[in-house]
């Protein structure tokens, strides 16, 4: 199949694999119109009846280090530019109906994480460093994250995640569960695509099936989610908390928040 670019979105099939490739490095921050497109791609390959399984990859440094609040203070606004809230058109890449697997060869921080487990595999490096940042933005977490993580790394481990901010590397992440594979960088795009044909050799009405159960109940939570999310976000951005913790990132400082 060949290449399809949509914005900052590559995609194309190799064999039964289709891949779809962030392309705005070094560090692939999204906005509104880069979800929009990695959605549009999912769904292209989701109508392709030759395509069995997705592999999300992305160019440069990081994977996704998520919204440029510094450089795009509006990112994530309740309307940005009239358009879809950016959390609720990334509810459309969890619709995504063929299994999908990560590669993670960075930063997957703050919305860069909720992207990373949008998959359902994660293949990461040492050098990979997993971080739901918002609280040390002064924000609440949102991308679906307080649905999605604490479904795959439990309540307490996504607790500590969210409270402290902390980074999690390659290692530890691969040990709690949120990479699923550990490998060296140089061969995260090979061991994506190894893995991908071994699902891709199952029967594909016996893979969707099976995906359908195990996620039944998840577009609903995140949805839900979502909502909580949004309101939450929304009233926080208007604190002196938020603008200093842009400020603090910006200037790679530490933040001091006030409560305010």
């Amino acid at each position: 199949m060949n290449e399809v670019v949509r914005g900052d979105v590559g995609a194309w099939r190799e064999g039964r694999v289709g891949i779809v490739e962030i392309r705005r490095p070094p560090n692939n921050f999204f906005d509104n119109t880069l979800i929009a497109d990695i959605g549009a791609s999912f769904e292209a390959f989701d109508a392709d009846p030759a395509c069995r399984v997705i592999v999300l990859a992305a160019a440069g440094k990081n994977f996704c280090a998520g919204a440029d609040f510094a450089g795009r203070p509006a990112t994530g606004l309740a309307e940005e530019g009239g358009a879809k809230h950016l959390y609720k058109e990334a509810i459309r890449l969890f619709r995504t109906r063929k299994p999908i697997i990560a590669t993670i060869q960075g930063a997957a921080v703050g919305g860069g994480l909720g992207l990373a487990l949008v998959a359902d595999f994660r293949i990461a490096c040492p050098e990979a460093r997993f971080c739901a940042n918002f609280t040390r933005l002064g924000f609440h977490p949102g991308f679906g994250l307080t649905a999605t993580l604490p479904r795959l790394v439990g309540a307490q481990r996504a607790a500590l995640m969210f409270y402290t901010g902390r980074r999690i590397p390659g290692e530890e992440a691969a040990a709690i569960g949120l990479a699923d594979l550990l490998v060296p960088q140089a061969e995260l795009r090979a061991a994506a695509l190894a893995l991908a044909e071994e699902i891709a050799i199952s029967a594909p009405l016996a893979v969707a099936s099976t995906r359908e159960t195990l996620r039944r109940g998840l577009i609903d939570a995140i949805e839900a989610a979502t909502e909580r999310e949004l309101v939450e976000q929304e009233w926080q951005r208007r604190t002196a908390d938020f603008c200093e913790g842009v400020a603090a990132m910006a200037a790679r400082r530490e933040p001091v928040f006030e409560g305010k």
